[in-house]
């Protein structure tokens, strides 16, 4: 699905252009403390960045965590303040609850929740923010599915410059609690590094 997407909006990043062993890590709709915390010393451990999309939200919510996540060289990205579905939502709708996340969210990195996106839409988000969509889904956000299947799709999906999905949201915590770790090992034995989005 992706693929398709990405030939009809090739304007959008999808994966970053690199023949360099690189993975790029991305975390949708936290900061909540029930599992980003975690997540941070799971990447710490491999000496790992990644790129956190946050929900306003919840960067509004939990401070201290987004702090951390900056401290800590990750980089952040705006993920709308109340993950809106842009397919749901007028243009000027969608804009202006974008802005009201990037007031607790200082990034000109965007993500659009779900993927969906209108071209309106897109037209007018890319005056402000690179809009950063993905090449690999995880799908720990699926019940029907274990947390070794999650890293199956991605160990499978993942090449040099893949951007990655995962989610630290309660939905998707026992899943990503399994398919994290094993990411993060089973890509360094292959000698990759995980680098944060600018």
């Amino acid at each position: 699905m992706s693929f398709l997407l990405s030939r009809l909006f090739p304007s959008l990043t999808w994966r970053i252009n690199t023949k360099e062993k690189i993975l790029y890590l991305t975390f949708d709709d936290g900061p909540i403390p029930e599992v980003t915390p975690w997540v941070l010393d799971k990447l710490n451990e491999y000496g790992a960045k990644a790129t956190f999309f946050c929900v306003g939200e919840n960067a509004r919510k939990n401070p201290t965590i987004l702090e951390r996540i900056i401290a800590e060289n990750h980089s952040v990205g705006n993920h709308t303040m109340n993950h809106l579905n842009g397919w749901n939502v007028n243009t000027g709708n969608y804009i202006s609850n974008i802005d009201s996340c990037s007031k607790y969210v200082s990034s000109n990195l965007f993500r659009p929740p779900y993927g969906r996106i209108r071209l309106s839409q897109i037209q007018s988000v890319k005056k402000k923010y690179k809009i950063i969509m993905w090449n690999v889904l995880s799908k720990d956000y699926d019940i029907t599915l274990t947390g070794q299947q999650c890293f199956e799709i991605v160990k499978r999906k993942s090449k040099a410059g893949s951007i990655v999905v995962f989610h630290d949201s309660i939905k998707a915590k026992n899943r990503l609690q399994e398919a994290l770790p094993a990411t993060l090992n089973y890509f360094s034995n292959l000698g990759y590094r995980f680098d944060a989005l600018t």
